[in-house]
């Protein structure tokens, strides 16, 4: 019988599995769907379903055809022939036996017959499992059952093979301290202070990729202390070690790493809100400063809205990715501004510049409170409550999600006899100001404005109207 947590996996490979055995091969599932399905983290299919086998990726490729629905080769070189089939996508890579070479960040591909040596060439014990499809065999070489049991992370060889290999298993090995709850053994923890400047092979993308699926497991700040801790930041977010060295001055109980790493795990696991929290102090190393009303650090936001973006850089983050992020650090300090009192003209500029980030800024913000003393952290939650209570109702009076002048470019250009250029530009700044500060006044009430504007401007010395 199937236990019933493979029971998924067995009826998606069971035509897959079926097919290989007619051609005289084996096949297995492996790695993570093995080990969540003995976790039971697994509560449906994973969007893609890892197999591997002795048959060779053209043999892999005549298996599956007539059977997938849609097959991809973009990975054969390497092994691994992709499959889609009533909806579910199978990767199917022959077993490897690969050697990598130490200046080199891609192996030397060797296909193997031996589904032994092909775990012992994975990354951890825990991904080291294999079920074999047919008689439901369990393949465990290393022991990662008994590690996932004893929540230990250990590497099916030595550690210095295993991150020799592949240096960017260091940096998965925080996601798998952080994700699975897992505590690092001692040899795997001694290997990576050693050998962390390894990493200077590993591409700005792939470590990228796994900072981001660190970021979104529910409490990241274990993996985050542990890439501190071992000195792999260095190699590649050298800005968060930096901020151990700091002491914030408002939360006074806790360096600025700590409570950086704090409001991380506060945050909801939105990839970029989490990015931003990650990144919202690191200007502050930069600024501190040592006055009479003890250490500060102005315009931090500011510096570090740019150090962010460099950073983000040269880990080859998308535009966009990146624009969010630097806005987001740039006004995570907008709302204290504000503590004196809430104009309407406040408010609407704090939702204009805050445009379509408006709930990660708000969000962002909350987190940003980590302090222990409750009646500050209650009376931070409270303006922001307020604050969201009037963004309510201009909302509901002024339509603020459009914060538009009344006149658009060409209505000013009809009115004042202009011709394109830089003055109406001048006065759609001018308009639009006249929008943040007072309001929905009325076209007309926004025609005389702007007659007054232009008046005044054309009897300044030295300017001069367009016509």
């Amino acid at each position: 019988m199937v236990p019933a947590k493979f029971r998924p996996l067995v009826d998606a490979t069971a035509a897959l599995a079926q097919r290989f055995a007619a051609a005289g091969y084996h096949l297995y599932l492996v790695g993570g769907s093995v080990r969540d399905a003995f976790l039971e983290h697994a509560a449906a299919l994973p969007p893609d379903i890892d197999l591997t086998t002795e048959a060779r990726p053209d043999e892999v490729q005549r298996i599956v055809d007539g059977w997938a629905d849609a097959v991809w080769l973009q990975g054969k070189r390497f092994g691994t022939v992709g499959a889609a089939h009533a909806g579910v996508r199978y990767e199917i890579t022959t077993h490897r036996a690969d050697v990598y070479h130490r200046d080199s960040r891609k192996p030397e591909v060797t296909f193997g017959d031996s589904i032994e040596v092909d775990l012992s060439r994975r990354d951890f014990t825990v991904n080291a499992l294999a079920l074999r499809l047919g008689d439901l065999e369990l393949i465990d070489p290393f022991g990662g059952l008994a590690d996932l049991a004893a929540h230990r992370l250990r590497t099916p060889q030595a550690a210095e093979i295993s991150f020799s290999d592949d240096p960017l298993r260091m940096v998965r090995a925080a996601r798998f301290v952080a994700g699975l709850e897992l505590e690092p053994d001692a040899a795997l923890v001694a290997a990576v202070r050693a050998m962390h400047d390894r990493m200077a092979i590993v591409s700005a993308e792939r470590v990228r990729d796994e900072l981001d699926k660190l970021l979104v497991v529910p409490r990241p700040s274990p993996g985050l202390w542990f890439l501190v801790d071992t000195g792999l930041a260095g190699e590649f977010l050298p800005e968060l070690p930096a901020l151990a060295l700091e002491q914030d001055p408002i939360h006074r109980h806790k360096d600025v790493l700590a409570h950086t790493l704090a409001v991380v795990d506060k945050t909801g696991p939105d990839r970029l809100l989490r990015l931003a929290a990650l990144l919202h102090d690191i200007g502050k190393p930069r600024t501190r400063q040592f006055g009479a009303d003890g250490v500060t650090f102005r315009h931090h936001e500011v510096v570090g809205a740019r150090m962010a973006r460099t950073r983000m850089t040269a880990l080859h983050y998308s535009h966009d990715d990146i624009e969010v992020v630097v806005t987001l650090v740039e006004l995570h300090l907008r709302f204290h501004t504000y503590r004196l009192g809430w104009t309407d003209r406040a408010v609407r500029r704090y939702v204009r510049d805050a445009g379509p980030l408006l709930e990660r800024l708000n969000e962002l913000t909350r987190c940003d409170c980590t302090t222990r003393n409750a009646a500050k952290a209650r009376a931070l939650g409270q303006r922001m409550d307020e604050l969201v209570q009037r963004i309510e109702e201009l909302r509901l009076q002024q339509e603020l999600d459009d914060l538009r002048p009344e006149l658009n470019g060409n209505q000013i250009m009809e009115h004042l006899g202009l011709t394109p250029g830089r003055t109406v530009g001048e006065a759609v700044a001018f308009l639009t100001d006249l929008r943040l500060d007072e309001g929905i006044l009325g076209e007309q009430e926004v025609r005389r404005r702007l007659d007054a504007w232009w008046a005044a401007r054309a009897g300044a010395p030295g300017c001069a109207g367009e016509a």
